[in-house]
């Protein structure tokens, strides 16, 4: 998941059309049991159940792909590295590469952004729960995470993928703020996460103006 980033650049409107112009940017936060996708006030959970193998993957990339139709924008989650020897670590590469692929054939432009970038970007901090138990630490940052999705940007995170909605929501956002379309306003002690992001190439929108 380091290869270099062949991602299709992010045109924007002209001038003119900007001010009416708001884009569609999505989250995805990809997971083999439940994959979060999330736009600008919504967010939901693809949870294959008891699918397993191809199946899940053909089930997985069919409802990724209704979610990203039509984006001008795709934030997916990267690597964490630090779980490398996760069961079933190589299927969930797997699946990166072919929602990736399925994003570079359809010259929809991707970004990547791995968890501490998301997490910074929603707490501040990289590892918000550090002072927590080292047992706890995972849930309660999970949860911090949550509830930044449910009181800063409005977006509702219920049931077993709550967690999953609440990265892409997050992801989503980041997208957005890159863009220069917050939706609420965030600290630059926040906001620092967006320059490690692998970003595609931004094509203003004076290129595009014929100025």
């Amino acid at each position: 998941m380091t290869a270099e980033l062949q991602s299709a650049p992010v045109t924007l409107p002209s001038v003119q059309e900007k001010g009416a112009w708001q884009p569609r940017v999505i989250g995805l936060d990809l997971s083999l049991t439940s994959t979060g996708i999330a736009g600008t006030d919504w967010a939901r959970a693809a949870r294959p159940g008891r699918r397993r193998s191809h199946e899940r993957m053909e089930w997985l990339c069919g409802h990724i792909a209704v979610g990203v139709d039509g984006a001008d924008l795709v934030v997916v989650e990267g690597a964490a590295y630090a779980q490398g020897g996760q069961a079933g670590h190589h299927e969930l590469a797997g699946l990166w590469w072919l929602v990736t692929q399925y994003l570079w054939r359809r010259r929809i432009p991707y970004a990547v952004a791995n968890p501490h970038h998301r997490t910074i970007y929603a707490t501040g901090r990289a590892n918000p729960a550090q002072d927590h138990p080292r047992k706890e630490r995972s849930r309660v940052a999970k949860g911090m995470v949550r509830s930044v999705a449910v009181e800063r940007y409005g977006v509702e995170c219920e049931g077993p993928g709550r967690y999953d909605q609440a990265d892409a929501t997050i992801l989503a956002a980041m997208g957005l703020d890159w863009l220069g379309y917050p939706t609420v306003p965030v600290p630059d002690t926040h906001r620092r996460a967006l320059e490690a992001v692998r970003w595609p190439e931004l094509i203003p929108a004076a290129a595009n103006s014929g100025n």
